[in-house]
């Protein structure tokens, strides 16, 4: 682990570095996410739109959520995002830097966003997080992987086989960030690194799971069974 320089733009190193690894990861990711989806997929409706900030090769996230509903996926590495298109058809992708891609307000019934936020730098997840809420619905949801500790930027040698960069707050910042920003949080979870490799370290990331509360100027429906008693 190697702090940050100063002042350098990690994100091509985050996006060549999931070109390169893109078939290993791909390979090495759960095959499954309806367990960890569930609380979600069992508020909204078919068709519901979502948006997977994120996306890598699509699977198991992106592909369980297209199963049901009008999915869009954003990922910055090219490589990945071919991945996504062979293996998830139903599904539509974006090749772009979640921190610069718009959409217009109210856009989707939910965002998710896995094992991505963390690649973004620190200063960039505030503005992200608010740019989310406005991407939603009134009464939208929000379930993304976060983490529990304040850490600045640091890059790791071997992720796969090749160099990474990450930067988290704490769950405590991003909890307050949420709720600035008009979230509640419903819930949150302990789940794993995403990938199947039972040699690699264990992690635990919080899992959080929120929804907007702030009423959207158009008054657009949420498309979701129960929107007002979520459990």
């Amino acid at each position: 682990m190697k702090p940050a320089e100063p002042g350098r733009d990690y994100r091509p190193l985050v996006r060549d570095s999931y070109d390169r690894i893109a078939g290993a990861y791909n390979r090495m990711r759960t095959s499954e996410a309806d367990d960890v989806l569930a609380p979600l997929i069992g508020l909204l409706c078919e068709g519901a739109r979502v948006l997977d900030l994120g996306c890598g090769a699509g699977v198991p996230v992106t592909r369980a959520l297209a199963t049901r509903f009008d999915v869009t996926g954003v990922d910055i590495s090219g490589e990945q995002i071919a991945l996504a298109r062979e293996q998830v058809p139903a599904a539509h992708f974006l090749h772009a830097d979640m921190a610069g891609c718009t959409f217009p307000p109210a856009s989707f019934d939910a965002v998710v966003s896995f094992y991505a936020i963390f690649h973004l730098p620190l200063e960039e997840q505030p503005t992200l997080l608010a740019r989310v809420a406005g991407w939603l619905k009134s009464g939208g949801y929000l379930m993304a992987t976060l983490a529990r500790v304040h850490e600045e930027g640091y890059t790791e040698d071997d992720f796969f086989g090749t160099e990474m960069y990450w930067s988290n707050l704490s769950l405590r910042e991003y909890r307050a960030l949420l709720m600035v920003n008009g979230f509640e949080i419903l819930s949150h979870a302990d789940t794993g690194h995403g990938y199947s490799d039972e040699a690699a370290r264990p992690e635990s990331h919080p899992l959080v799971f929120a929804r907007k509360l702030r009423p959207e100027a158009d008054g657009s429906p949420l498309t979701s069974r129960r929107a007002s008693s979520p459990s």
